[in-house]
């Protein structure tokens, strides 16, 4: 099936709790993107649950034509890292439905072959946007030295700019669930890499208030996320956690900041280009990422970190989310 002029190419790579299908339902809102497939990977949940929880999101949306594709249940090496604190066990807030979907539905391409055929078949063409742990990235690159060089662009939610954690008391979680496959990405991948950092999404966090409109909406959409939210909304207005809010709290859904910056770049007002690289040996520092601002590393190439986003746009996207 060939892409409609003027739509860009993506496929979304996640591992699928609340802040994931958050932003799919972005994405399948957005009338310029034509989403290639959907990869899935371990990370705030089980491998199979992230499956699950992306097919019952397309479901919702009634865009079951899109295929998901199984990916890496465990990072590179190491213990795997889960998030159901706060995302629920499940990763959708344990509020499951009898009827969703199961992993027959999923397509029996696995995600890292999927990754390497479609950028293949699409050199300079198609855009990734990750939102979990990126082994399924890291395993392609290792798998075919080109792929790296054939992405249009990757944008990333995960690190940080200031060692400020949420996880460990250094590392964020995409990167310290599994800190290689974050390394090896950043060393190896020669397209334009935008990231959304941690401390990025708390600055750029939405008064509550503007969650509970978006909410509202009387939409089949609406219901379904008000329903998976209220586990996560509980977490984030927690005592505990506004601690860990960098200024201050609010509705913060951290993996919408990578989408919307995909979708309308326009949406981007400010970003900081330097070369980066993630720790992997420090007992206290290991997955966080690091920021050479002296050129000690040598990198010609650099990544671009967000620093500002028009926050009009981004609420208008959220919206039309759940339309």
């Amino acid at each position: 099936m060939s892409t409609p002029q003027g739509k860009k190419k993506v496929i979304i790579d996640v591992d699928t709790g609340v802040d994931d299908a958050q932003a799919i339902m972005m994405a399948l809102a957005a009338p310029n993107l034509d989403i290639l497939a959907i990869t899935c990977t371990h990370g705030n949940t089980s491998l199979d649950n992230a499956c699950k929880n992306t097919l019952r999101v397309l479901k919702t949306c009634n865009r079951e034509d899109i295929d998901v594709h199984r990916g890496c249940h465990e990072p590179m090496l190491r213990l795997t890292r889960r998030a159901g604190d706060f995302h629920g066990k499940d990763g959708l807030g344990d509020s499951p439905d009898p009827d969703a979907p199961g992993l027959d539905k999923l397509h029996k391409r696995r995600a890292v072959q999927t990754l390497i055929r479609t950028v293949k078949e699409n050199p300079g063409e198609v855009t990734v946007v990750a939102t979990g742990p990126l082994t399924n990235l890291a395993c392609a690159a290792i798998q075919d030295q080109h792929f790296p060089k054939k992405l249009k662009a990757l944008y990333i939610m995960g690190g940080n700019t200031e060692s400020r954690g949420n996880t460990t008391a250094c590392g964020e979680f995409n990167f310290v669930a599994d800190p290689e496959a974050a390394y090896i990405v950043l060393d190896r991948f020669t397209c334009p890499i935008y990231i959304t950092t941690w401390e990025f999404t708390c600055r750029n966090s939405l008064p509550w208030s503007f969650c509970d409109e978006w909410l509202a909406q009387d939409t089949h959409k609406a219901r379904f996320m008000k329903k998976i939210y209220q586990h996560t909304m509980k977490m984030a207005k927690s005592s505990t956690y506004q601690k860990e809010v960098v200024e201050g709290p609010g509705f913060n859904t951290c993996d919408c900041y990578a989408m919307a910056a995909a979708i309308d770049e326009s949406l981007v007002l400010e970003t900081d280009e330097v070369a980066v690289t993630v720790e992997l040996q420090g007992k206290y520092t290991r997955g966080m990422m690091v920021l050479d601002y002296i050129e000690v590393l040598k990198k010609e190439r650099k990544a671009i970190i967000l620093k500002k986003v028009d926050l009009v746009k981004f609420k208008q996207l959220l919206m039309n989310a759940l339309k």
